[in-house]
């Protein structure tokens, strides 16, 4: 039988490529909603080709056009966040590819979880905003959450058959552009060089995150909620040839690891047809034509927001919640050529000591908090 499948996010890196597995593997999913922010042309080509059941477009002032250009197709065309959110708990779903970008992903994987779908994520600011209420609704309405993030793939896959306890979990990041310029360099990165990564294709937002090593600092809060460890049972090891994609230490001393080349493609089929491996034509990885492989630690004192990630960790409550809003909006500062590179840091630092502080969060405290955060950063950005 066919999985039934809502891709929130379709027309960004993680959904376009989802939609070439599905293209591919035709006759084992099939497309029911399509959602994109603000790029209708290509969901229009989107809705064209996989005849989904409904579109949706974020972007209200879109509805009109994306309705007439499709209606000639069977498909309903729906638009704004509550939409988004609404569509996810469409009965015929069986899972919800979550590939939107930043906090906007919360609401909509909530719904789902709520409505029993399993949840395919590549959204990891929703773990890192609201880790401890996501983790325990899974929980409630027993709902698997699926990693499809490259890293929390590999370590999903390691862990796959294991019962033996993680000792440390060994988070590999590619270390950016810029793993080796110096303070004063980094001062002068532009945004032309900062999104130009070395090994993976990403959005924009995501490829900052990288050459910043904030990715890296959402990923080690994404690991320590989908994988119940502490902070201190994570480790950050930086691995410019992205061919180790991460690995888990066990109390004997043993390490696993997952190895490929670097495409997204794989990882996003492994959650897509899990518990099943299916048949690829993906390239493969060739053992004689890697020179090397080399390991370095991360430098937090350079790259300052992979230390504020562990510190929001380890503050737990809303402080990651916090320093999620005010990276999205030094982030796309950044991106308008309002802050520097390193200035992003301050933003953040910034906002983290002057947000409210609250223990044990709510949902409706995250709200508040990362529209509270958002302002404040916006208030240093000026």
């Amino acid at each position: 039988m066919k999985r039934n499948i809502a891709i929130l996010g379709s027309t960004g890196s993680i959904g376009t490529q989802a939609l070439d597995i599905v293209r591919e593997n035709s006759d084992h999913f099939e497309i029911y909603a399509l959602t994109a922010n603000e790029n209708i042309d290509l969901l229009i080509r989107q809705a064209e080709e996989f005849s989904p059941e409904v579109v949706v477009i974020a972007n209200e002032n879109k509805y009109t056009r994306l309705k007439e250009a499709l209606q000639h197709l069977p498909v309903k065309v729906w638009a704004g966040s509550e939409s988004i959110a609404q569509v996810v708990q469409s009965e015929p779903i069986d899972m919800v590819l979550t590939a939107m970008v930043g906090y906007s992903g919360l609401k909509p994987t909530i719904n789902a979880i709520k409505a029993g779908k399993v949840i395919a994520l590549a959204n990891k600011e929703t773990l890192v905003v609201a880790g401890e209420l996501i983790t325990s609704l899974a929980i409630e309405h027993k709902v698997p959450i699926l990693p499809v993030d490259s890293e929390h793939s590999a370590i999903f896959q390691c862990l796959n058959g294991e019962r033996s306890p993680i000792e440390k979990i060994i988070l590999t990041a590619s270390g950016g552009p810029f793993r080796n310029h110096s303070a004063e360099q980094l001062a002068k990165v532009t945004k032309a060089e900062a999104l130009k990564h070395p090994n993976w294709d990403m959005g924009a937002k995501v490829t900052i995150d990288s050459a910043s090593l904030m990715n890296k600092g959402l990923e080690m809060i994404e690991a320590k909620w989908l994988f119940d460890v502490t902070p201190d049972q994570i480790e950050v090891v930086v691995h410019p040839q992205s061919i180790i994609h991460s690995m888990v230490q066990f109390e004997d001393s043993s390490i696993i690891a997952q190895l490929g080349l670097p495409d997204m493609h794989l990882p996003i089929q492994y959650a897509l047809a899990y518990p099943n491996r299916l048949k690829s034509n993906f390239e493969r990885l060739d053992f004689f034509k890697l020179k090397t492989m080399t390991f370095e630690k991360p430098d937090m004192e350079r790259f300052r927001n992979l230390a504020f990630a562990f510190e929001a960790a380890r503050v737990k409550g809303n402080m990651a919640c916090i320093m999620n809003a005010a990276n999205e909006i030094a982030v796309a500062a950044f991106l308008k050529d309002k802050v520097g590179f390193l200035e992003m840091s301050e933003v953040i630092e910034k906002t983290m000591h002057k947000t409210s502080f609250i223990q044990a969060p709510s949902y409706e405290d995250y709200v508040q908090t990362d529209t509270e955060a958002r302002h404040i950063a916006k208030e240093f950005i000026k």
